[in-house]
């Protein structure tokens, strides 16, 4: 039956294809095809494919597939089908026979086993081989849950591809994976059937015409950009969501994931990457795109619990109480409203705030992307005087207007007092420059408005670009993880955290609004006694914590608050050294675990008395400074590149000599100790910061180490039991001639060694940590409560 209609669509005269051959077929398989996602977006937007490419020279089958047996789901999906519409613009005479060829290429397949899988791909084959047709590839698209992943794309890759010379593309959508964690399991899990190429993970917001027109419009204003397209300019960037409806009816999903992970890990971050990154020389090179989005994204600044401001509409507990059956009493910390302040360590784009904000039951239903600009101007003439446009004393923006809100249409704005932008003129045009309509408190007349000839779902944009192949419209494994490596420690810091009650609505006032404060955000109002939530704090805040750890001090606390005491303690340790003897001589630790402090310190601790420290390392790994694995180039990544550090108080420690690493008869470790003695008095530092491995090393001191547990202060090569394997690290003695040695200890990884040296003596042979014993300064221990308690 299907091959007849084929055959027919082929054929029919009304729809000529190019000159030459046909291109092939190509089957599209919808997996979740009586869904809502099918029902409002996915079927349309595969018919709007149909109708754009129905003379390109492909020929089309489209099989929708569910758990449902056939006659039911066949009802459901037809159901759906008779409703497609055409474009305002669409002849009615060919949309109606586009509309029915739709309809007769479409067949809905029950596939809930792997016969079911086998049997589709043999019927495509089948068809095929009746029309004498090529086979030019397959799209699945999966509009099911991410739990159904795994064993659906297990079916497909055994039975279900297409032939060799075939393409086969997979299209996945969010969301993927719940935290850093969960993504990286789900991504290995697929990748062990689909290759990357294969892979399309949607993010439905780069399918925005706002958002897919931020990168062309940068490429065709480049030369009007790029001399302010920088921190000099900018003043700051704003990717905004706000929305009126609240989450009921969806409350079993935001219990799980909330604002941050439904919205700003994904759609906002995606539009702020397309504004920041490096504009690659051809921006329809899709590989160069998706490596530069993956460079923008690395150069990010860690997130930390003062990063953001959270809260929670009213209603919303009760809600899930109700959707959810909980208990009277249960109280959910779960965000509905986000404001979140980042920054970036690019040389562009240094300082400049980057503002993210979503939440429910806000004021207004609106999207945008807004870069505003620094104004240099003073006008003398009065306001009322101005040229109303052109005035220089206006502010300076670049808007891109998803959508809704008082324009209620995508577009992109430009300030006239900026520049008149380039624009293609086949898919954009200018609108009316209305003056009773305003957009951040200025009339619509103060810019260069333009719109879309033609406006365009979303999943219709995403659909063509699957169609064509365009990965840069997509989010590949290896931007995915570093998009959840960036947001996971930020979703774990506040996980305990209260978010504000806010009545919802117009009545919210000002309760939401938030300021940049110390390096992070805060609330510019103090939250109503009203609006207090019944439990100010978790159970889990209370902890009955001894204050000795190994007959020697012991701050703990949760991780980010234990990293705010350190640094504070290391401030005035610093401060204390100075106002003392001039100078303050530091030794610092490598590794993951001070990352968080490094880059506490560069950002909040603006009293520190850098000119007056000299920067010193505990251990470094035998690589060149610039690989990736050096403990110098992350410390000069997160700290040292953002404080004013003479260059000449920097000490790194020289494991390249001679074009060798580490090699015994270059002298490297002697030349560092005498360059301690010489600098240091009594080779004694002010402050030494360690950390503790899971098998109990500091240091680069290892168990049943050869060298350094014991002896003369001084430096010392090693080699570690994991890769790599040489190292140069300061001596035992050497770390216990310290006036103060602090050691952190952070996470549940740590729980097993902490417990273990709580109960040991000193046995540094077995574990070099327990050997640290400063013979006439003092030893503390930093240990957050994940390490302390488990």
């Amino acid at each position: 039956m299907l091959g007849r209609i084929l055959c027919t669509v082929l054929f029919v005269g009304a729809f000529p294809s190019p000159a030459g051959a046909s291109q092939g077929h190509i089957s599209v398989v919808l997996l979740g095809a009586t869904g809502d996602l099918a029902k409002k977006y996915l079927w349309q937007g595969l018919f709007q494919l149909y109708m754009d490419q129905v003379s390109s020279g492909h020929s089309f089958t489209f099989h929708g597939a569910a758990l449902a047996a056939l006659e039911p789901g066949q009802r459901l999906m037809f159901d759906v089908l008779k409703k497609l519409s055409c474009p305002p613009d669409e002849a009615p005479n060919r949309c109606a026979v586009l509309k029915d060829q739709f309809l007769k290429l479409s067949q809905y397949h029950q596939l809930k086993t792997a016969e079911n899988y086998t049997a589709l791909s043999r019927e495509i084959e089948t068809l095929l081989h009746q029309e004498g047709l090529k086979e030019a590839g397959r799209i699945f698209y999966f509009s099911v849950p991410p739990f159904a992943y795994t064993e659906i794309a297990r079916h497909i890759n055994s039975s279900c591809r297409p032939p060799a010379g075939a393409w086969l593309r997979v299209v996945l959508e969010k969301p993927f994976g719940h935290d850093l964690e969960s993504a990286q399991q789900l991504a290995a899990e697929l990748a062990g059937f689909f290759r990357e190429e294969e892979m399309y993970r949607v993010d439905h917001y780069l399918g925005k015409q706002a958002v897919a027109h931020i990168l062309p419009f940068r490429d065709q204003n480049r030369q009007l950009l790029d001399p302010i397209w920088n921190r000099h300019h900018v003043e700051r960037v704003e990717v905004v969501l706000k929305e009126t409806v609240d989450a009921k009816g969806r409350t079993s999903f935001y219990e799980q994931y909330g604002v941050i992970r439904d919205v700003l890990q994904n759609h906002l971050t995606e539009a702020l990457i397309f504004l920041i990154m490096e504009l690659p020389a051809n921006v329809s090179s899709a590989r160069d795109v998706v490596q530069h989005k993956l460079q923008a994204l690395q150069s990010l600044w860690g997130l930390e619990r003062s990063s953001a401001v959270l809260g929670q509409y009213q209603a919303y507990n009760s809600q899930v109480q109700e959707e959810l059956q909980e208990e009277q009493g249960y109280v959910s910390t779960t965000p509905t409203f986000a404001g979140v302040l980042i920054r970036s360590d690019s040389l562009r784009w240094e300082g400049v705030p980057f503002l993210l904000t979503s939440g429910k039951a806000l004021d207004e239903r609106v999207g945008y992307a807004r870069v505003l600009f620094k104004n240099r101007a003073y006008c003398t003439q009065s306001g009322t005087l101005r040229d109303s446009g052109h005035s220089q004393c206006k502010p300076k923006q670049i808007i891109f207007y998803f959508g809704h809100g008082a324009l209620n249409t995508p577009a992109v704005l430009v300030s006239r007092n900026l520049f008149q932008p380039v624009m293609p003129k086949h898919s954009w045009k200018e609108a009316e420059a209305r003056s009773d309509l305003h957009i951040f408190g200025q009339p619509l007349s103060d810019f260069y408005t333009y719109s879309p000839v033609k406006e365009r779902d979303a999943y219709s944009v995403l659909i063509s670009n699957i169609y064509h192949g365009r990965k840069d419209f997509f989010i590949t494994t290896e931007n995915l993880l570093a998009s959840w490596a960036f947001w996971t420690p930020l979703l774990d810091s506040t996980s305990r955290q209260s978010p504000r009650l806010y009545p919802g609505g117009v009545e919210n006032q000002q309760l939401l609004d938030f300021e940049m404060v110390g390096g992070g955000v805060a609330f510019t109002l103090a939250e109503p006694a009203q609006l207090l939530t019944p439990s100010g704090q978790m159970p889990s805040d209370f902890r009955a914590i001894q204050s000795k750890f190994r007959h020697s001090p012991l701050v703990s606390a949760w991780a980010e608050d234990l990293i705010s005491q350190l640094a504070s303690d290391m401030e005035e340790a610093a401060v204390r050294s100075v106002a003392r003897c001039g100078q303050f001589h530091l030794a610092l630790s490598g590794g993951s675990s001070p990352t968080g402090l490094f880059q506490r310190l560069a950002r909040h601790h603006l009293g520190f008395p850098w000119r007056h420290t000299h920067v010193w390392l505990v251990d470094e790994r035998c690589v060149p400074l610039t690989d990736g694995e050096s403990n110098f180039l992350g410390l000069h990544r997160h700290l040292l590149q953002h404080v004013r550090l003479p260059y000449f108080n920097i000490h790194p420690m020289p494991v390249h000599l001679n074009r060798r690493l580490c090699v015994e008869e270059d002298g490297g470790a002697e030349l560092y100790a005498k360059d301690i003695v010489a600098l240091v008095a009594n080779a004694s530092f002010d402050l030494v910061l360690l950390g503790v491995g899971t098998d109990g090393h500091t240091a680069s001191l290892f168990p049943r180490s050869e060298n350094g547990l014991e002896g003369a202060p001084t430096v010392v090569l090693t080699e570690s039991p994991v890769k790599p394997h040489q190292r140069m690290s300061l001596s035992l003695p050497l770390i216990n001639r310290a006036r103060q040695v602090f050691v952190l200890v952070l996470g549940k990884g740590k729980h097993d060694i902490t417990t273990l040296l709580s109960r040991v003596g000193r046995e540094p042979r077995k574990w070099p940590i327990s050997g640290v014993s400063p013979s006439s300064g003092q030893l503390v221990w930093y240990v957050d409560y994940e390490a302390l308690l488990g």
